[in-house]
């Protein structure tokens, strides 16, 4: 008798399965699709982005290995500029640093368009993007302003990025010169306080107080 109801159960259940795929099958066709799109075009962006990616590599390196034509000098700023705009993660930043590296362009507001484009990229990584902020900081010490120089790097010194120190550093050097001395100090002891700061950078800014400040 058991063995009888659990047939008759069985049975049911997959009648009740039956049902339920007949009643939803253009939904679960419909679902199984998209699914199976949504897979396909993942792989497919995958696949261009890869190319594009090797694509990109093979410009800059051409770039960089014909340089010494003076001939495609302007040609070679065009291209890097527009491998800037590609907001690529990895060759955006290095054409700029090649285009700083060969001075290719005076124009000082252009360099910090460049940087900006460069820091503002999605998918650059966290430090990476700080690291460009530092450069941007440095490239601006010549010219800038107090007000200006602190600005560029406060995302940097206001946060615990591996670049803090570097950064805190590069202003209290700044101030130094400025002959604001007393925000350079302040700016120094700020670095060795900071227990997580780079080691390094500490040890400079303990040499400069006293060789600087000591009384």
């Amino acid at each position: 008798m058991e063995e009888e109801i659990q047939i008759i159960d069985e049975n049911a259940r997959k009648e009740k399965l039956k049902n339920f795929f007949i009643k939803n099958r253009k939904y679960l066709i419909f679902s199984i699709s998209a699914i199976i799109i949504l897979i396909l075009a993942y792989f497919v962006y995958v696949e261009i982005k890869s190319r594009n990616q090797i694509k990109l590599a093979e410009r800059y390196n051409n770039i960089v290995n014909n340089f010494n034509n003076l001939q495609s000098m302007e040609q070679s700023t065009e291209e890097l500029i527009s491998i800037i705009e590609k907001k690529n993660p990895t060759y955006s930043p290095l054409a700029l640093y090649f285009i700083l590296d060969n001075e290719l362009v005076s124009e000082k507001n252009k360099i910090n368009e460049y940087f900006d484009t460069i820091i503002n990229i999605g998918s650059l990584e966290k430090e990476i993007k700080n690291l460009n902020i530092y450069k941007k900081a440095i490239y601006n010490s010549d010219f800038a302003d107090e007000t200006e120089l602190v600005e560029i790097l406060r995302p940097v010194t206001n946060s615990d990025s591996i670049w803090k120190s570097h950064s805190l550093f590069l202003l209290a050097e700044f101030f130094y010169f400025k002959n604001n001395k007393a925000e350079s100090k302040k700016l120094l002891n700020e670095i060795i306080n900071d227990e997580d700061g780079n080691q390094e950078i500490k040890l400079e800014a303990q040499k400069k107080l006293t060789r600087d400040f000591s009384e």
